[in-house]
């Protein structure tokens, strides 16, 4: 066995490094945590040991990085820990396949092809950012987070090529630092690291000068933000109308008022409630009785327009939904409510189980939520909202939906209660204020249980809540009337995956022509 294992050193090392180099633990490899697995495909001619390695690299880099979805099956499924951890050696066995695909692609082109030594070292970069983006993950990471999470400057390039261009930018980082280490004992080792170390100078340079660069706010809001730090057990049984419902609605009012009177003459324009806050179903209005008559007596009271996330009921299909609820300051609806559309897998619906019913009760746990029609704005007053819950603020075409649609402002309200707190809050929050640098709109997220937060649109970040405790913040944000498109938005998101398609295509053909001389 640990032969085996020892032949797989490097293919684990990067696991290891990858793994290590992930929010919330500072990036101290993303320049070469490739380079090791790169080394093993390179050299190895099997293709079998190289479908291994590829799967060892994710399972180890899955261990380290993920390894909060053991606690959420085991808090939000509700299942023994032993069985948890199957859940969690089953996700990493499966989360990031594209490891082995782009192994088998390298492989396969290799040798079939007969390539270039150039050409093979250039597929490897290319064919993992190709395969990165063609394989379905549920949390789709990458290696442009980091540099945001780290707040290295060159994360303000994601306006032009969006995060998924600062990973591929990374990927050819490492792919420089391979080949130094190849030349290693001769000049050219020594001119690629240089170049490597340049090449990073000018991005933080480039980064930097983006950020100052960036044009002038023309109004402003002011958003108070709630976190109600309200515990699993509290939320499942109010969920289930076994209790704490009442409980759960005093707690947000009086920290509502809290915050309020310590705005000190800085007048919210509208508070936000996290996902789910109001325990139960809002129903349509008018509200008169029960608890929707008491959240909108209290917001006439306080005569400020809130954003809470409720239960809503889908009128098609009668099933319930996770929504978002825009009050105005007299207590009625000031837009209509939005649903959420990117549903998490397992968490809010479980595949084929409208062709197969018999699929839930397999996981009693587990919600059966309609979907929403598609991202939307709404309106608080003049202002133009992009909203967003929870998951849905990971993926970049969401977002981009909503700037198209003319949002000055995204919100994120999320409930991440279910997820421990060592990594999965961090990397929540970077990965959800990403798409405020690609569209160059100000970001508010409120959370039941933290990270909440600001950010401004140049990516100033602004006061980060404690986790798992009660908590207000008053966040002044300034915003454009009439945000300009990015280069992202308008160019970016199709320009990188076309410029890895045809660098590949060019690798092929030149590596092939080199191969035959």
């Amino acid at each position: 066995m640990r032969s085996r294992l020892s032949l797989y050193r490097l293919p684990l090392l990067s696991g290891l490094f990858i793994g290590t180099s992930c929010i919330p633990f500072p990036p101290w490899a993303l320049l070469f945590c490739y380079v090791p697995l790169w080394l093993f495909w390179i050299r190895e001619e099997s293709i079998r040991k190289i479908l291994r390695g590829g799967w060892l690299a994710q399972f180890v880099f899955c261990l380290i990085g993920f390894h909060w979805v053991a606690f959420t099956a085991h808090e939000f499924g509700h299942l023994p820990w032993p069985f948890a951890v199957l859940v969690l050696l089953l996700f990493c066995a499966l989360g990031h396949l594209y490891f082995v695909l782009a192994g088998l692609a390298f492989a396969l082109l290799r040798d079939r092809l007969h390539l270039s030594r150039t050409a093979q070292l250039g597929l490897l970069p290319c064919l993992t950012a190709l395969c990165g983006r063609t394989v379905p993950m549920i949390f789709p990471w990458n290696l442009g987070y980091p540099w945001l999470g780290a707040g290295f400057p060159g994360f303000q390039l994601a306006e032009y090529a969006g995060f998924e261009g600062l990973d591929v930018l990374t990927l050819f980082l490492n792919l420089a630092l391979l080949s130094a280490w190849e030349h290693r004992k001769d000049r050219k080792g020594a001119l690629l690291l240089g170049a490597a170390a340049a090449s990073l100078f000018v991005i933080n340079g480039a980064g930097w000068l983006i950020g100052k660069r960036q044009p002038p706010p023309d109004a402003t809001v002011n958003v108070l933000v709630v976190q109600g730090n309200v515990g699993n057990v509290q939320k499942v049984r109010a969920e289930t109308g076994e209790g704490f419902r009442e409980e759960i609605l005093r707690r947000h009012f009086r920290l509502t008022l809290q915050g309020l009177r310590q705005a000190a003459g800085r007048a919210p324009d509208f508070v936000v409630w996290p996902e789910s806050a109001f325990p139960g179903t809002l129903p349509s209005p008018p509200w008169n009785a029960g608890n929707p008559g008491v959240l909108a007596k209290f917001v006439r009271t306080t005569g400020t327009a809130l954003v809470t996330g409720a239960r809503g009921t889908d009128g098609g299909s009668g099933k319930r939904s996770n929504s978002l609820f825009f009050l105005d300051r007299n207590g009625g609806m000031a837009d209509a409510r939005y649903d959420k559309v990117r549903l998490l897998v397992f968490g809010e619906f479980l595949p084929f189980s409208d062709l197969f019913p018999g699929v839930k009760g397999w996981f009693p746990w587990a919600a059966d939520f309609a979907r929403g029609p598609g991202p939307g704005i709404r309106k608080i007053g003049d202002l133009r909202v992009g909203p967003q819950i929870c998951y849905e603020g990971l993926f970049p075409d969401f977002s981009r939906s909503l700037a198209d649609q003319g949002a000055q402002i995204f919100v994120n309200v999320t409930n991440d209660s279910w997820f421990g707190t060592f990594a999965e809050p961090r990397q929540h929050l970077f990965m959800t204020l990403a798409r405020g640098i690609e569209f160059r709109r100000p970001v508010v997220r409120a959370t039941n249980t933290g990270i909440s937060a600001a950010m401004r649109a140049d990516g100033t970040l602004l006061d980060l809540s404690p986790l798992h405790s009660e908590w207000t913040g008053l966040y002044e944000i300034p915003y454009r009337k009439a945000p300009p498109r990015t280069f992202y938005q308008e160019y970016g998101f199709r320009l990188v995956p076309a410029v890895l398609w045809l660098f590949l295509l060019a690798l092929l053909a030149a590596g092939r022509f080199g191969s035959r001389r």
